[in-house]
């Protein structure tokens, strides 16, 4: 039952939270240990904050997951999970992570339960609405920036970043509905009726629209953000930005993969071997240049 329970809280997508730390590395403050430590907690309780959604969303679509291929095998849809070991769970979770959250800082406080509501809305309604289900997935990780942010001092953190975390995130939701379109074809509506919104040249067309903003974002806020190294630096790492998101294009588009990004991020080597690179590359421009 307990790894039952573990599986429904999805551990794989708490690398989603990472987004937390962005603010502590690019505002180089990755040497102050207690902003380190207090992002660190911050990036605990938005993980109990999301297993919390991902057991609600499981609740509320057991019947819909019970007629996917796929979903069909969680744990609740299985009835590995019993309903009343979730319900107590949730409980649970929400009782530790939103008094934690308020220790942490009010602001931080605010941007959980701004980011837990809206979960709440994408899953019982919101994610049912074409284009606005993939701006509200988007802005899940606009929201986990600025809850970073909301736990430090900043001094050079550019809001730059907000915008390329916008369109970088809004390139992995299409991504992500195009892939689930392309494998489930004439049968999508059956399992995700927000999937009858869409089609593939659709879907194509905001991909080229979103990849094309999140590499000139990113590249403007390397060579114009007033915070950065003098020498330009920053904009060495612009190929690593172009390379991840053309290669996960080639994932979603050749190797019809890309359903779940966070899947592709453990187990596509070259994506990987990209994101390590460019986080090398931004650690010795900010920590060593």
């Amino acid at each position: 039952m307990l790894r039952a329970l573990l599986k429904t809280m999805r551990p794989k997508q708490w690398a989603k939270n990472g987004f937390l730390f962005i603010g502590l590395i690019f505002d180089v403050q990755l040497r102050n240990v207690p902003a380190l430590l207090a992002v660190t907690a911050g990036f605990a309780v938005f993980c109990l904050l999301a297993s919390t959604i991902y057991l609600i969303n499981d609740l509320s679509d057991i019947e819909a997951d019970r007629q996917h291929p796929k979903k069909r095998t969680r744990p609740l849809a299985s009835g590995e999970l019993s309903v009343g070991v979730a319900r107590a769970a949730i409980g649970i979770f929400l009782l530790l992570g939103f008094p934690a959250a308020w220790l942490l800082s009010p602001a931080f406080f605010s941007l959980c339960v701004l980011y837990f509501l809206t979960n709440l809305a994408y899953t019982w309604w919101l994610k049912h609405i074409a284009i606005l289900d993939v701006i509200l997935l988007a802005g899940f990780y606009v929201i986990r920036v600025g809850a970073g942010v909301s736990l430090i001092e900043v001094q050079r953190f550019s809001p730059w970043l907000y915008v390329f975390t916008t369109f970088l995130a809004l390139y992995l939701g299409v991504g992500k509905r195009r892939a689930e379109l392309s494998m489930m074809a004439d049968d999508a509506s059956n399992t995700r009726r927000v999937l009858e919104g869409y089609t593939l040249p659709f879907l194509d067309n905001l991909t080229i629209i979103v990849s094309t903003l999140a590499i000139m974002t990113y590249s403007l806020y390397t060579f114009s953000a007033p915070n950065l190294p003098e020498n330009h630096a920053m904009m060495l790492t612009i190929p690593f930005i172009i390379y991840g998101i053309f290669r996960y294009l080639y994932l979603v588009q050749v190797a019809h993969s890309g359903e779940a990004p966070t899947d592709v991020l453990f187990t596509d080597r070259p994506l990987q071997v990209c994101i390590a690179l460019w986080g090398l590359a931004v650690l010795l421009v900010f920590y060593i240049t």
